[in-house]
């Protein structure tokens, strides 16, 4: 015979098995079988059959700034870039009229002993087709506290405003948790400045946040990047 009994949360079987002991007594045994048990076992059969996540879905990797900026790393920390009230996401289009002036920046973290160094660079200089001065180096900013922004830390490159005038230009912004303050100082130029040679001269290991927007001429509309 079967019947289910339901207790608090978990559900169970419930089957009576008659067994016969010197042929005048029934005695009956009761198997209970917990139905999230089950569940749990078939999760871990099923455990490595599925597919790996899909890392083509990052805009970072469709845009290939990793790759010709940076390699894969894991954000650990918020980053958001501010222009005139604009917040730049990943892949988004601003025109150079838009992006004259530096953007607020704003950096997470809870600890003000904690600082970070700000790069931003065009690896699409002077044209997506020959980049020749990949990287150019368009801001630098060190010793940025924890929990503040740009405007906190010590600007060693000042900002240059994207003018590009040929094909779509990736502006890449990228943040780095240096191992203490007064520890990055500036480069000698802006041309073919380049992120992972810089990171690795100032042990600032692998980047904690990374952003993008594309840019082109004024006038320019659609076209392609490459």
């Amino acid at each position: 015979m079967y019947k289910e009994w339901t207790r608090g949360r978990l559900s169970y079987e419930y089957f009576t098995i008659p067994l016969q002991i010197a042929s005048c007594c029934t005695v009956y045994t009761h198997i209970y079988t917990d139905h999230r048990e089950r569940e749990r076992g078939r999760e871990r059969e099923g455990e490595g059959s599925e597919m790996p996540r899909d890392r083509d879905r990052d805009p970072l990797v469709v845009g290939r700034v990793i790759g010709d900026v940076l390699d894969a790393f894991t954000r650990s920390i918020s980053l958001r870039v501010i222009y005139n009230n604009r917040e730049v996401n990943n892949s988004c289009e601003l025109k150079p009229s838009q992006v004259v002036n530096q953007p607020r920046i704003e950096i997470g973290g809870d600890d003000l002993r904690t600082f970070y160094t700000l790069v931003m660079v065009d690896p699409d200089a002077p044209s997506p087709s020959d980049p020749n001065l990949r990287e150019y180096l368009h801001w630098l900013v060190t010793d940025i506290p924890a929990t503040t922004g740009a405007s906190f830390g010590h600007e060693i490159v000042c900002y240059e405003s994207p003018r590009p005038s040929m094909g779509i230009h990736r502006f890449v912004f990228v943040l780095f948790r240096q191992l203490g303050r007064q520890t990055v100082y500036a480069p000698g130029w802006r041309q073919n400045f380049n992120t992972r040679d810089f990171a690795e001269l100032y042990n600032l290991g692998s980047p904690v946040a990374a952003l993008y927007f594309n840019c082109q001429r004024e006038s320019g509309s659609g076209g392609r990047r490459r």
